[in-house]
């Protein structure tokens, strides 16, 4: 059991990781104003926040360039205009999908690249083209991490397998990341020990990435956190993909750390968040991701469903169970 009085401390190796850009970018195809953005970088430097992922490194070929925001594909370019030299302690990330990138292309060596931080993310099956894509990155100079997601449907032999091979490779941070919404906090707990069981093994970090179908993203974050865990992923009033991830404003209140400050979250919030869901962005908790929670589903149903503007939720549950 954790000691309670540990609440009252804070642990210097721990880092705040802003996702908004890019799982936030799933909920509006990535269509934020540079305003939002530039504002977004601000508040994080004044926040103490220590990484802010601008989106992905997607394929241009794979996806429609006229069809997503800029941070879609996160051109060295469009990241410079809003960091200039970024004189300041944050480091800026981009999230590389294993099969949806042209990484060797798009990737350029650190030195001419405003990047930091290169966060692979990939499933089970993928994981000798994430290594390749981790070597890749080291190689040019890069911090890397990597996303193994959908673990909630993983069998633990292949777990334990991946984070060997993970453990072997140049990486810096392993990931713990719930896609689905689906885990409790006591299950990562037990996903906490068998990830540092490897990580200690071989010397890496590990980090929480949260999504919040069971109202569960901030409870399972600092679980992790409790558990060793000290790289942790939230977003600006929990702004993500389906049900959302942790809110950023929940962690940052949380954490002990006199470097952070939660007065400009709540600045931004207040300018920009609150705008976004008058506008008609749609995000969070609602009985349909619940549902894909307790059922250890992909939320793209329940995604659908929201789209569709639908509120028959009996049907959609019975229609989800029948898939199940």
């Amino acid at each position: 059991m954790k000691e309670l009085s540990k609440l009252m401390e804070y642990r210097e190796s721990i880092k705040v990781v802003d996702a908004t850009l890019r799982d936030g970018g799933l909920v509006n195809n990535f269509y934020f104003t540079d305003e939002f953005v530039s504002d977004l970088y601000k508040t994080n430097v004044r926040a103490g926040v220590d990484y802010m992922e601008f989106g992905y490194k997607a394929s241009k070929e794979m996806f429609d360039v006229d069809a997503f925001g800029k941070w879609k594909f996160c051109n060295d370019e469009d990241i410079r205009a809003v960091v200039g030299e970024n004189n300041s302690d944050l480091k800026v990330a981009v999230m590389a999908d294993v099969g949806r990138c042209d990484y060797k292309q798009d990737i350029l060596p650190k030195e001419e690249s405003p990047i930091d931080l290169i966060r692979v993310a990939t499933y089970l099956n993928q994981m000798p083209t994430a290594i390749d894509m981790i070597e890749d990155a080291v190689k040019k100079g890069y911090e890397t991490s990597c996303n193994i997601m959908a673990i909630s449907n993983g069998q633990e032999g292949d777990i334990k397998v991946a984070l060997d091979m993970l453990g072997k490779s140049p990486v810096d941070v392993i990931y713990i990341v719930d896609s689905y919404g689906a885990l409790y906090p006591e299950q990562i707990a037990r996903i906490t020990d068998l990830y540092m069981e490897f990580a200690s093994k071989y010397g890496k970090k590990l980090g929480m990435h949260a999504h919040n179908n069971q109202q569960l993203a901030f409870a399972n974050t600092i679980e992790a956190c409790g558990d060793g865990v000290d790289y942790l992923d939230a977003t600006y009033s929990g702004m993500g993909r389906g049900a959302g991830n942790c809110y950023m404003e929940s962690l940052i209140g949380f954490l002990r750390n006199p470097k952070y400050n939660i007065y400009p979250v709540v600045q931004f919030i207040d300018k920009h968040m609150n705008k976004l869901r008058e506008e008609g962005v749609v995000w969070g908790y609602d009985l349909q991701y619940l549902m894909t929670g307790l059922l250890n589903q992909h939320p793209r149903s329940a995604i659908a469903f929201t789209q569709d503007g639908r509120k028959d939720y009996a049907e959609f549950y019975k229609e989800l169970v029948i898939l199940d």
